[in-house]
């Protein structure tokens, strides 16, 4: 059984939009793969991430809060309040029905089980309207198509044969997101309405960017003058290019951190934007230069391995 996301995070249940934030980065930058060499901290990455993608929006969070882990099989229109009738499962409500001795359609208490159970999964009394299948299929995009959404074109296959839709991907889209084509799915039975079709966000791996939630980590390249003496950079990020300031004496490895100049979010704070500092020498120097950097060598008493 997968663990509470709250429990995840170590937050409580009424915890703010700040809180699960930060509880995300403390524990991401803990047991992210680059900086713990333990066999579980990939593992515990991932389930880190998968938590906050789901805390961090306030309508999926509002289902789960309200359906638990079920939360993306039950359908959009149920209500929560009948669905905690059910005892919150299909196989719970197949217990309470077994245990109905005299009407098997009804509890104690007159409850219909038969009733709740096509309220919940889209089914009618035998012989009637059957509301057709969910289904789901990954969308791949790149880190600047999630950035920017926009429509994209999608033919999928099916024993019908290809069918093409029209996706519009909403700005700020990150892995494992899903976006809803209501009615789009399998066609329903006996007049029932059709289901819905899912996409599931994929983001593919990018040369230049890396996502960890709605954080975007960059290397900015800078000469060896730039770092030593400061310097106004540019970068380009998905968003387009931008200037990092590069204090004087900065150092390989240092990062510099762009705030809400990650992800978008229109249900809540943005991501931040981190430039990683990565010192770039020439790979061949012309004389001039080389006599600089020689005469540099000599100046200077500067021991990098102290």
């Amino acid at each position: 059984m997968a663990r509470d996301y709250y429990e995840v995070l170590g937050v409580g249940r009424n915890a703010s939009a700040e809180e699960i934030q930060q509880a995300y980065r403390r524990l991401a930058r803990r047991h992210h793969p680059d900086v713990n060499s333990d066999p579980s901290a990939e593992e515990r990455f991932k389930e880190v991430n998968e938590a906050y993608q789901v805390l961090s929006d306030p309508q999926t969070r509002s289902r789960y809060d309200a359906f638990g882990p079920d939360f993306q099989r039950v359908p959009e229109d149920v209500d929560p309040g009948v669905y905690a009738r059910a005892g919150g499962d299909a196989g719970q409500q197949r217990r309470w029905w077994n245990r109905a001795e005299t009407r098997p359609d009804f509890d104690e208490a007159g409850f219909d089980f038969e009733d709740l159970f096509g309220s919940l999964f889209g089914g009618r009394r035998a012989g009637g309207p059957l509301r057709g299948a969910d289904q789901q299929a990954d969308l791949e995009l790149s880190v600047e198509e999630a950035y920017r959404g926009g429509t994209r074109h999608i033919t999928l296959s099916g024993p019908q044969g290809p069918r093409e839709y029209d996706v519009t991907i909403p700005a700020g889209v990150v892995e494992d997101q899903r976006i809803r084509l209501a009615g789009q799915g399998a066609q329903g039975e006996g007049g029932g309405p059709p289901g819905d079709l899912y996409f599931t966000v994929r983001i593919a791996p990018h040369p230049r960017y890396r996502l960890v939630g709605r954080d975007i980590h960059v290397d900015l390249r800078v000469a060896p003058w730039e770092a030593a003496l400061g310097a106004t950079v540019p970068l380009t990020t998905p968003g387009g290019e931008t200037k990092v300031r590069v204090v004087p004496g900065t150092s390989s490895g240092q990062r510099l951190r762009l705030r809400g100049e990650g992800m978008l979010n229109p249900k809540g704070t943005p991501g931040d934007l981190y430039a990683k500092v990565r010192i770039m020498v020439p790979p061949t120097l012309a004389p001039r230069e080389r006599a600089l950097f020689e005469e540099l060598a000599a100046a200077s008493d500067f021991d990098p391995r102290r």
